[in-house]
């Protein structure tokens, strides 16, 4: 016969180890760099981007393109990093 009690306490273990889980996970931080360090990004275990620092030398108003291209590279690293890590 199945006891709903521990079925309960077994249920509410569960959901305490997953939020411990996803406590440490927030607390992880995930560096990347892209185009030789011109363009850094910091996320952290939430899938939260929380610093980019950008090259001035990779700032040029005429080519506009190059730094969206290296922004968005670091942004998919950064998300894949973490997604592994989960």
């Amino acid at each position: 016969m199945i006891d709903m009690n521990e079925m309960m306490k077994k249920a509410q273990e569960l959901s305490e180890t997953m939020k411990q889980q996803q406590e440490e996970l927030a607390k992880q931080i995930f560096s990347v760099s892209v185009g030789g360090e011109m363009v850094k990004m910091t996320f952290n275990g939430k899938q939260e981007a929380i610093s980019i620092e950008i090259d001035p030398e990779v700032v040029d108003a005429d080519d506009i393109e190059t730094l969206q291209d290296l922004i968005l590279s670091a942004v998919n690293e950064g998300l894949r990093q973490s997604q592994q890590n989960m």
